[in-house]
């Protein structure tokens, strides 16, 4: 188990990190920084938590690319673990209420990422312009969690369209991302914390080009699950 002093620490790094991320934010536009930071953001999450990573796959897609990473959800750990494992500028969409956190609501709105509000579709199909824009010009990639919440057993669960409907629409390919073990270390409806090890599995690229029609999508996201699952220990 995680003891109270390494929560504390944990706390402390993460205020810290937001306090930072919000000063580069204003300062670099491009976000290189922002990204920088990160990286050292998650693996201090990690390193301080007593978790190991396992990476596979990272052969299977060029690492200058652009892609929608689609990644099985079952741990709040899911984003600290992408964001340390992925070899390429990776923006997230999040929804509209941790905006309303102090400090790292502040961070991620002034940052790179991508606000929803899933309540309002309208939101959602400007959230869609918006990362079309992001991955154009700033050459940023976006993670997206298709199951839409967190599993409580682990088990990857049945994917939403949604998710499929952004890649398309965006045009650039899919790496489907398998995450093992992370239910493991922060359940969903716990916040009990055990330390442990996290394997990631990157796919390859599954093209999302002349996909226009509803049943394409769904296709596409049956073919992505079934590559999730296969690889998903």
């Amino acid at each position: 188990m995680i003891t109270l002093f390494k929560l504390f620490l944990i706390v402390v790094h993460t205020i810290i990190c937001s306090v930072f991320a919000i000063l580069f934010s204003l300062i670099d536009r491009s976000f290189n920084l922002y990204f920088k930071l990160s990286g050292y953001f998650s693996g201090g999450i990690l390193f301080l938590s007593g978790i190991k990573l396992k990476i596979t796959g990272l052969d299977n897609f060029d690492h200058n690319g652009t892609y929608v990473y689609v990644a099985n959800h079952a741990s709040q750990y899911d984003i600290v673990t992408m964001q340390k494992s992925v070899p390429n500028r990776m923006a997230i969409i999040f929804k509209r209420e941790l905006a309303k956190i102090p400090l790292f609501g502040w961070q991620l709105t002034l940052g790179p990422y991508i606000m929803i509000d899933r309540k309002n579709i309208e939101s959602a199909l400007n959230s869609i312009e918006i990362a079309k824009r992001m991955m154009k010009e700033k050459r940023v990639s976006i993670l997206v969690f298709a199951e839409g919440t967190r599993s409580l057993t682990g088990e990857v669960q049945p994917f939403k369209r949604g998710a499929f409907r952004m890649a398309s629409s965006v045009g650039y390919p899919i790496i489907p991302v398998s995450i093992s073990g992370s239910n493991k270390i922060m359940p969903k409806g716990t916040f009990k914390l055990k330390s442990g090890k996290i394997h990631i599995h990157y796919g390859i690229p599954i093209s999302t080009e002349g996909i226009s029609s509803r049943q394409e999508e769904i296709d596409l996201m049956n073919r992505v699950r079934e590559v999730i699952i296969e690889n998903h220990d």
